[in-house]
């Protein structure tokens, strides 16, 4: 059986979501984008990504300031890593640059999705 903690941990996250996260999910959400189904503060082995698309095995982090301190630069890398390994590929972006440059942030994330055929 799965363990309840990382599902209740992201049901607290998704609650207490960033105005990053926010703005981003009104893009993602409801197959919007793409046509591609999102979940937002989804469990992944032992971590909880930001979003993810399960059908392309993309993954999407939003970062704060706190994610440029050196613990968790580490932290990160090791996350990042472990994702690859199981066949996601990693998007990383600052909450500056989805809240002042959603659109520039769309592009991005699409030009992923096009490098995966």
């Amino acid at each position: 059986m799965r363990d309840p903690k990382p599902i209740k941990f992201a049901r607290t996250l998704r609650k207490n979501e960033s105005d990053a996260e926010r703005k981003l999910w009104s893009k993602l959400r409801s197959r919007q984008f793409e046509n591609l189904k999102f979940r937002r503060q989804h469990p992944i082995g032992k971590y909880i990504v930001d979003f993810v698309s399960i059908e392309k095995k993309i993954v999407i982090e939003v970062d704060g300031g706190h994610h440029n301190e050196s613990g968790n630069v580490e932290n990160d890398k090791k996350r990042t890593a472990w994702l690859e390994s199981e066949g996601y590929r990693v998007i990383r972006f600052w909450n500056n640059d989805i809240l002042l440059n959603i659109s520039g942030v769309a592009v991005r994330i699409i030009e992923e999705i096009n490098t995966l055929h």
